[in-house]
């Protein structure tokens, strides 16, 4: 993990949930799991705070636990999950986008709490929809409830694990820390709820301090407030399906751009048909034939079906290889090819930087590096037909920036300069991950500018 990282990663608890929970995430960022006891004696914290932010951490699944071989439990901070709270606001806005105001509220929600029960949830966003309406109107909670199984159908948001229900032996000592697991089948499923009743407004402080401390008092004296009738089931959004649905809208969007808009609605009808049975890592689409995509193409393209083909075979012939054909009983298969995709789609946007940066002859250089792979000084001059001294000077530009390397190919084992051949090239995963790293150098300037609720921007794409 780089100090950049590091650097944000603290900001971002800071803004969020305070000094004391960013004290203890440090500590985990920078030295690794690590057991309770050498927490609190590194942060210099009381233990019960300590375990109040390791609490908070885990709620937010911005920490994990793992009980070892001898008994012990350490704690480790996910870094990866915390530099996700930079794109709160555009899971919020993608969600309103998809389901309306109860799909971004439900989101929001979700996240604003780490995990929370259905039940709670449609309550919760149910009482806010109300409060924006006119007097006299209020939000049903079977319409926010429907949006929140339409969200978990489309896997946006997940239930989470849980402690299995197994025999244990009465005289075993309990386990130091709880394994939790989730069967697959169950992640995306909806408890059968009947959930009745209108979203309420807040009333006036005074009220609120009043039922509050009714509900305090019930609480001490043992009273018998209802039990949820989905108690024990915990959900959460679904990050990686968010992740799955920016790319493939930045593909429909490539598509579009380098053909027509036929063709993308094509691509988005393929990419419809399997974002649910896809796993997030996976390098293709399920293949699909012609007649199932045909069959799934929306209503309003009145295509025909050889014209339908006639499109397939383009994106199939097509050199940056975004559908690929296998097969060619019926016709043939066709499937997204994601991994290519994103590759394309990267290289894209280091050439597009590396003109905005450097100017259109720099460019030139950089994509004649991108197609021949591994060139020398002298043969770029001439390929790119740039004078000598210039181009020198434009590929050391590049070269200091990290967005070309250098490759020295020894022809005798001294490695002497004059008997060396020095190929430029880019290596376009290693320039991606630079730019990414000083993507994470830049933000701190700009996080306390939105830091704190996870809505308060969330009209913007983030």
């Amino acid at each position: 993990m780089t100090q950049a990282e590091l650097r944000l990663c603290s900001l971002l608890l800071q803004e969020h949930f305070g000094e004391i929970v960013e004290k203890v995430g440090n500590s985990l960022l920078r030295t690794g799991p690590r057991p309770l006891r050498l927490l609190v004696g590194d942060t210099g914290l009381l233990p019960d705070q300590v375990k109040k932010a390791l609490c908070v951490l885990i709620q937010h699944n911005l920490a994990r636990y793992e009980v070892q071989p001898r008994g012990s439990v350490e704690y480790e901070a996910r870094s990866e999950r915390i530099l996700r709270i930079l794109r709160y606001p555009r899971y919020i806005y993608t969600a309103k986008t998809l389901y309306g105001d109860p799909g971004e509220l439900l989101v929001e929600e979700l996240l604003l709490h780490g995990h929370l029960p259905m039940s709670c949830a449609v309550a919760r966003v149910a009482n806010r929809l109300t409060e924006t309406m006119e007097d006299g109107k209020t939000m049903d909670y079977t319409e926010v409830s429907s949006t929140f199984v339409r969200l978990a159908d489309t896997h946006f948001i997940q239930r989470c694990p849980t402690v299995p229900e197994s025999p244990r032996d009465a005289k075993a000592p309990p386990p130091p820390a709880p394994a939790l697991a989730i069967a697959e089948k169950d992640m995306y499923t909806v408890p059968r709820l009947s959930l009745h009743g209108k979203g309420k407004r807040r009333h006036s402080c005074d009220e609120d301090e009043e039922r509050e401390h009714k509900a305090k008092k019930q609480k001490q004296e043992g009273g018998n407030s209802e039990t949820p009738p989905d108690d024990g089931i915990y959900w959460q959004v679904n990050l990686e399906r968010f992740h799955q649905h920016f790319r493939d809208q930045a593909l429909v969007s490539a598509v579009a751009s380098r053909m027509d808009q036929t063709s993308s609605e094509v691509v988005r009808t393929m990419l419809r048909m399997s974002e649910v049975t896809t796993a997030s890592g996976a390098s293709h689409t399920q293949p699909l034939s012609s007649n199932e995509i045909f069959r799934a193409l929306p209503a309003g393209y009145n295509i025909g079906k050889q014209v339908l083909d006639q499109y397939l075979a383009l994106l199939a012939d097509d050199p940056l290889e975004f559908v690929g054909k296998s097969g060619d009983s019926g016709g043939g298969t066709y499937s997204v090819n994601l991994h290519k995709a994103l590759v394309s789609l990267a290289t894209a946007t280091l050439e597009s930087i590396v003109e905005e940066r450097f100017g259109s002859r720099c460019a030139r250089i950089f994509r004649l590096l991108l197609r021949k792979k591994h060139l020398e000084q002298k043969q770029v001059e001439d390929f790119a037909m740039i004078p000598a001294k210039e181009a020198k000077d434009m590929l050391y530009r590049m070269l200091s920036e990290n967005l070309v390397s250098l490759q020295e190919i020894p022809k005798t084992p001294d490695h002497a300069p004059s008997r060396t051949f020095y190929l430029y090239t880019v290596n376009v995963m290693a320039a991606a991950r630079m730019l990414l790293h000083r993507c994470y150098k830049e933000t701190p300037r700009e996080v306390p500018a939105c830091g704190g609720h996870p809505g308060l921007h969330a009209g913007h794409g983030g």
